[in-house]
Parts: C-alpha cells; sequence; structure tokens
C-alpha cells in the first residue's frame, strides 16, 4: 500500500485542509489545525479509484476471511459499498442509533449469525464512534474481524479504545505519513509540522497555535 501516494491525491483534492494559523473547530469544540473530508473523494474518479482499490486489497490482505463490510453511517457506508462491489461481498451500515420508526434497525443489510465482518470507516479521531459501531455489530451476532479506514489521526485515544475493546485496526493513511507528505511538497513548513504533530499528541492543549510543544 503507497500511503504516500493517498497522502498526495488527498492533498491534491483538498480532501485534507492543512491549516495551523488558522486552526478549524470540530463539533466538539476542539481547535484542529486539520480537517479531513473524505467525501470530497467521491467526487474526485480518479482519486476515488486509487483509494477504493488500496481499501479492497488492504481487506482482502489483512482479512481474507470476511465475509461482509460494514459502512459507518454516515460517512463510511460508499466506501463500504465500493470495496464490497470490487471484493465480490455483501455489504451493510451501522446507524449511529437504532431507528424510531420502521423496524427501528440500527444494522441495516442481512447480517447472519457468527458472520465474519469489517468495519469500514473513513476517519478515525477519537474512535468513540467507530468502536460502538463494533459492539453493535458484536451484540447482533456478528464476529468483527477488525476495522479499515482511510485516514487515522493516531491519537492516542483512538489506540487506547481499540485495544480496550479488542478491534484489530488498519488504515490507509495516517497523520505521521500525511505530514512528511505536505511537508515535502511545500503545503507545509518545519513549524506547521510541530504544530500539527503537538495537536496530536494532546487535541486538548491548545499551546500548539501559541507555535509549540507542551
Amino acid at each position: 500500500m503507497d500511503k504516500k501516494l493517498i497522502a498526495e491525491k488527498l492533498l491534491e483534492i483538498k480532501a485534507v485542509f492543512l491549516r495551523p494559523d488558522e486552526p478549524f473547530t470540530w463539533a466538539s469544540g476542539i481547535k484542529s489545525p486539520i480537517y479531513c473530508d473524505n467525501r470530497l473523494i467521491l467526487t474526485a474518479p480518479e482519486v476515488r479509484n486509487i483509494v477504493e482499490k488500496a481499501m479492497a486489497k488492504e481487506i482482502e490482505e489483512k482479512y481474507p476471511d470476511c465475509e461482509v463490510l460494514m459502512g459507518t453511517a454516515t460517512a463510511g457506508i460508499a466506501h463500504a459499498a465500493i470495496c464490497a462491489d470490487i471484493l465480490g461481498l455483501p455489504m451493510g451500515y451501522v446507524r449511529g442509533s437504532a431507528k424510531d420508526h420502521g423496524r427501528g434497525n440500527r444494522i441495516e443489510g442481512e447480517l447472519k449469525q457468527g458472520e465474519k465482518a469489517v468495519v469500514v470507516e473513513d476517519l478515525v479521531s477519537t474512535a468513540g464512534s467507530c468502536v460502538d459501531a463494533v459492539q453493535a455489530l458484536r451484540e447482533a451476532g456478528a464476529e468483527v474481524l477488525g476495522v479499515v479506514s482511510i485516514f487515522t489521526y493516531g491519537m492516542e485515544r483512538s489506540i487506547e479504545r481499540f485495544e480496550e475493546a479488542g478491534v484489530r485496526y488498519t488504515s490507509l493513511l495516517d497523520l505521521d505519513t500525511l505530514i512528511e507528505t505536505a511537508l515535502e511538497k511545500g503545503y507545509i513548513n518545519d513549524s506547521d509540522k510541530d504544530k500539527l504533530l503537538a495537536f496530536r499528541d494532546d487535541p486538548k492543549d491548545e499551546s500548539w497555535m501559541k507555535g509549540g510543544s507542551n
């Protein structure tokens, strides 16, 4: 898997914005020097082809016993569907919560007892919603082999959560590779790199905005 190529392509289509001097505000209120919108991959056919084939290959190599792909709602759904088509596998998705109408489903698509599933996620930050989806699948009787995402920040909290839940995890791209590629291509400078890494190491500590490490 060529992580650097994927980093280059996401930067080219502006699916990833690196803006240390004008931070974004996440829904949680955290100030972030980076914003990732992998939905833009879907509207860039060349990049979409690279990403989805890489993800399908990763699933095939890391989880050869996979019987069904389960996307996370909503951002992981399209990627799960495309990869399932490439691999010739069934596909479904996990809602953030059960519907309050109809059959009240949280898991959409047929899921058989004991079926070996891989969860497809677009982005992992703290991994809370992702691990929650894994638990929902386990409660429904699936054997979750692991999680595959397009991008991960590599935050310590996400690593802890996956370990606590006993979830195997892999990603096509990580923040370190993204930063090195962005630096090489002139998207950021050395000072920006330091700020991005400081943010990753402690997202709630805003001292990185003043130029530095803790």
